[in-house]
């Protein structure tokens, strides 16, 4: 796996290279503002950019606006922000196509295995969404009646739904079984009316552009 990283602060910037050097991943560059990340990415064209929302010159959104620019000129590469900061008009374009696209909080972070899970989970072209940034997305939502039509554990379930999990980590994450996993997620579709679907990957998309659309 091939990893670009944008991050303006070079004791975070050189620390994640060295730790995902670590597990094996090459980081083809790292770079510290927008400009620079998008002629790297176009040289080295990695699985995956992790980005800073917030990079020079004036530390707001450049990062973000990066990551969409990326989205439309190299769809193969997987973009995971990764920032201190849940960011929601930007994001919410980006969630408009989640193949491919995650969003971590830095301060949320305490594995770097999990970490690395998420970066390939991304470059595969899958979803990595920290479930404080969904619950903020959730919560900016104009439509907020279907979402309070569900029951406090079907909200905890999606969280978990819009991270990637499988229905086995959730029923793990709740000690329950897959069989009340699957009857909750058969709830949400239904109260979201939004149509079920067998494979995993299909049903984050759904959940997405839901969001995505309101």
């Amino acid at each position: 796996m091939r990893v670009v990283i944008a991050e303006d602060s070079a004791i975070l910037r050189d620390g994640l290279v060295q730790l995902l050097q670590l597990r094996e991943v090459e980081v083809a560059a790292a770079v510290a503002d927008a400009d620079a990340l998008l002629t790297a990415v176009a040289e080295h064209a990695p699985d995956v950019a992790v980005v800073d929302i917030r990079l020079p010159p004036t530390q707001t959104d450049e990062g973000v606006r990066a990551a969409v620019r990326l989205r439309e000129d190299h769809p193969r590469t997987g973009v995971l922000l990764f920032s201190q900061y849940v960011e929601t008009t930007h994001a919410s374009r980006l969630l408009g196509n989640p193949a491919g696209f995650g969003y971590l909080l830095k301060e949320r972070v305490v594995d770097i295995g999990e970490f690395v899970g998420a970066l390939e989970r991304v470059a595969a072209g899958g979803t990595a969404l920290d479930p404080e940034v969904v619950a903020q997305l959730f919560g900016a939502s104009r439509r907020r009646s279907a979402l309070d039509g569900l029951t406090p554990r079907e909200r905890e379930v999606l969280a978990l739904m819009a991270e990637g999990r499988t229905n086995h980590a959730i029923a793990s994450a709740f000690t329950v079984s897959e069989r009340a996993v699957e009857k909750h997620i058969a709830n949400i579709f239904t109260k979201l009316d939004l149509p079920p679907s067998e494979t995993g990957h299909r049903r984050v998309l759904a959940v997405l552009r839901y969001l995505e659309s309101t």
